[in-house]
């Protein structure tokens, strides 16, 4: 229980650093940057600024890639499920009117489902579309966003 309340602390102080919606989708500070160098200390500076907000973004499209791929859902489901009703029954047997079932057969059961239907379910293509939509959406804000004129004047030296 412990657990459960120092992460939902550490979400809430996550959350807090949030920022706001005018602040994050602000199209006068959008630009193309110059070069390379400026893109490169932009995303730098941008990933720290904007960090919860890309944290965000990623779980939101995490979400959505879910919720386009049922089947890889129904998986994920299925195995938890099944994970949770196997331990559920403290090592004692499965007795059914077809006979009587250990947990270890219960588990080769439940991989002997999950791994074809996940195969079929196309997990690693779901994986590389969200690592590829993560990374444009993330490092394309983060390269147009211009950053503050006051760390412009604090990365100058004399």
């Amino acid at each position: 229980m412990e657990n459960i309340k120092s992460e939902f602390q550490s979400l809430q102080s996550k959350l807090a650093t949030l920022r706001t919606p005018q602040e994050f989708f602000n199209f006068k500070k959008v630009s193309r940057p110059q070069n390379f160098g400026e893109a490169q200390s932009r995303v730098a500076y941008n990933l720290k600024y904007f960090s919860s907000n890309y944290g965000l973004i990623i779980g939101c499209l995490s979400i959505y890639t879910l919720l386009t791929n049922l089947l890889l859902l129904f998986v994920i489901a299925l195995v938890i499920v099944g994970i949770l009703g196997i331990n559920k029954l403290n090592g004692e047997d499965l007795v059914t009117p077809f006979g009587s079932f250990k947990s270890n057969q219960l588990y080769t059961g439940l991989i002997c489902v999950a791994v074809p239907i996940g195969f079929l379910a196309s997990p690693i293509s779901t994986l590389l579309w969200l690592i590829g939509a993560s990374a444009v959406s993330v490092f394309g804000h983060a390269s147009l966003m211009e950053k503050p004129i006051e760390t412009v004047f604090e990365e100058e030296t004399v």
